[in-house]
This record gives C-alpha cells, structure tokens and sequence, in this order.
C-alpha cells in the first residue's frame, strides 16, 4: 500500500472515530505531507454569540488543531525509511498537540468552513503546523500555530489491514 493509500485511510478513520470532531462536523478532506484540508460547514449549534451569529471560538480552535495535527501525522509517515502497520504504530503513537496558538482575525462568519495547515518545522520529536481558516468567500476568518508532539496509537486502525 503506498502513502496516499495510507493517508486516505487515516482520513477515513478519524473522520468516523473522533466523536468530538463527528459532533463539531469536522471533516479531513485532504491529508498529505505538505498539507492537510479540514472542512466543515455551518451549524446554528455552533454559534459562539448569538447577537451576532458567529462560530464559537472553540470550534475555530478545534479545526484549526485537527488540520494541524493531520498534517503532522503525515509528515511523521512521510519520513518513514519503511512504511508498515508495525512502523506507523510505532511512529504515531502518541502524537498530541503540546501548543495551540490561535489568532482570531474576523467574526466567523460563512455558511463553509476550509482550514488548511503546512508543516513549518519537523523534527525528531516535535513538529510545527502552521494553519489556516478561511470561508467559502475567501475571507480569513483566523489562523493558528500548532506545536505537536509524538505519536498515535492506531491499534484499531491497524485492524483494516494498512499493509
């Protein structure tokens, strides 16, 4: 199987195995080592002040932290010198975010959302994502820098057979 094989099923699995992110509507859309895509679309549920109808700032956070801690993963796998079930296990079990920073830069206003992250530093143990989060308009609605470290545990994800 090669790596966008691999990152497809990743995809897959979080999008149907993270409750938090299921409620929130969060969908990973595009997951690769140069950049990753959530996107996500209105919801009156997720209203943060409803004089204004605007995106509460802890979804905006959480996308921004999804789109950043996929993009990570990848770039984890990318650097693999042999991809196997056993390595990505080994590789991605205990990634977390150490780090969010997030810049509110306009009322989060849309009926989409598309957030988008690029990895800035990669090191041995911690990475650097650097995100983004714009309406279906184009408007930059904030943007976020993430500091992630470590590795997932994918137990049920090796399950579907990776390699």
């Amino acid at each position: 199987m090669n790596r966008e094989e691999i990152y497809q099923q990743l995809a897959d699995f979080w999008n149907s195995n993270m409750p938090f992110n299921k409620l929130l509507g969060l969908e990973i859309t595009r997951f690769s080592a140069q950049t990753s895509e959530v996107r996500f679309a209105w919801n009156d549920k997720l209203i943060g002040n409803p004089t204004q109808k605007i995106l509460h700032g802890g979804v905006t956070a959480s996308a921004l932290d999804l789109a950043g801690g996929a993009v990570a993963a990848a770039n984890i796998i990318e650097q693999l010198p042999e991809v196997s079930s056993v390595t990505i296990e080994q590789s991605l079990r205990k990634i977390g975010t150490i780090d969010l920073r997030t810049d509110f830069l306009r009322p989060g206003r849309g009926e989409e959302f598309i957030v988008t992250a690029h990895i800035i530093r990669s090191g041995s143990k911690v990475a650097v994502a650097r995100m983004e989060m714009h309406n279906e308009l184009g408007e930059h609605i904030a943007f976020g820098t993430g500091d992630l470290y470590g590795r997932l545990t994918l137990h049920s994800l090796l399950k579907v057979n990776l390699c």
